[in-house]
C-alpha cells in the first residue's frame, strides 16, 4: 500500500482542448477522447503513488484549463493565483481559487501589469527558480519574490530561450537534481543539469520517496532513471504533448493535505 503524500489538484479536459494554444511547435490534430482516457490514467498513476486527486471544477470555455499548474503556485500554505502572459487563459484562475480556498490555503495573487504562469516556477527546497521571457515577465517574478521571501524562499530568475515555460526545459527529481535541456534556458543561472536522452525526458514529476512520473515517450530516460534507483511511473500523455504540455502541467501537488 502506498504512503499517503497529500492532495493532487487536477482539472478535467474540456471539449475544446484541441483549440489550446501552441507557441513553439506546429499544430497537429488532438484526439479529445484519447486525451480524456490519458487524463484518467494519469489520475490513477498519482493515486497509486499515494496522492488523493481533488478536481477543480471544469472550465470548458477555456481550452487550456486542463493545464492546472499554470493558474496557481502553491508554496506551503500559500496559494499564489497567477496572471498569465496569455490573456485568453486568465479566466482559468476563478475555479482554481475556489478549489484552493476550499482546501484551506491562504490566497495571494499576481497583480496587473505583472504576468506569471505556474509552469515557469520550479521549487527545489528553499530555492524557487522562475523562468522569465515567455509567459512570465520581470514584474510578475518580482511580485512572487515579495510573496515568498517571508516564507524563507529565495527566488532566482532564469532567462528562457525557445521554451514555453521553464518547466518545458528543466524540472527536478525528488533529491533536488535538475534534469533539463541547457540550450533552452540561461544555464548559467542554474546548477549543473542532468541531460536526458530525449526531449520528453526533461520533464519529471517527483511523487515522494523514490517515485517519479515521466512521459512514456521518454523511453531512454525511463531506463536511465531506473538505473539510478528511481521508481519510474511512465504515463502516455501524447495528446497533451501536442499542445506543448508535459507531466508537470496536469497537476499541482499539495503535500500533507
Amino acid at each position: 500500500m502506498s504512503t499517503y503524500h497529500g492532495v493532487a489538484l487536477m482539472r478535467r479536459p474540456g471539449p475544446n482542448l484541441a483549440r489550446g494554444i501552441v507557441t513553439h511547435i506546429d499544430r497537429v490534430e488532438v484526439d479529445p477522447v484519447l486525451a480524456a482516457r490519458q487524463y484518467t490514467i494519469y489520475q490513477e498513476a498519482l493515486a497509486s503513488a499515494g496522492w488523493r486527486v481533488y478536481e477543480v471544477d471544469p472550465a470548458p470555455e477555456h481550452p487550456d484549463s486542463v493545464f492546472v499548474e499554470d493558474p496557481v503556485v502553491v508554496c506551503g500554505d500559500l496559494a499564489v493565483l497567477t496572471r498569465s502572459g496569455a490573456p485568453e487563459r486568465r479566466g482559468e484562475v476563478e475555479g482554481v481559487e475556489a478549489a484552493v480556498r476550499g482546501l484551506g490555503l491562504r490566497v495571494a495573487r499576481i497583480e496587473a501589469p505583472g504576468t506569471l504562469d505556474g509552469g515557469d516556477v520550479l521549487q527545489v527546497g528553499a530555492t524557487v527558480y522562475v523562468g522569465v521571457g515567455g509567459r512570465t515577465d520581470e514584474a510578475g517574478a518580482a511580485q512572487l519574490e515579495r510573496l515568498l521571501k517571508p516564507m524563507g524562499r529565495e527566488v532566482r530568475r532564469v532567462a528562457l530561450g525557445a521554451a514555453l515555460h521553464l518547466k518545458s526545459a528543466v524540472t527536478a527529481l525528488g533529491d533536488g537534481t535538475l534534469v533539463g535541456l541547457e540550450e533552452l534556458v540561461d544555464a548559467a543561472a542554474l546548477p549543473p543539469l542532468l541531460r536526458p536522452r530525449e526531449e520528453p525526458g526533461a520533464h519529471v514529476l517527483p511523487l515522494g520517496g523514490r517515485d517519479v512520473l515521466i512521459s512514456a515517450a521518454a523511453h531512454e530516460t525511463v531506463h536511465e532513471l531506473s538505473g539510478r534507483g528511481w521508481r519510474v511511473l511512465p504515463v502516455d500523455i501524447s495528446e497533451f504533448e501536442k499542445l506543448e504540455a508535459c507531466v508537470t502541467c496536469l497537476s499541482v501537488l499539495l503535500p500533507g493535505r
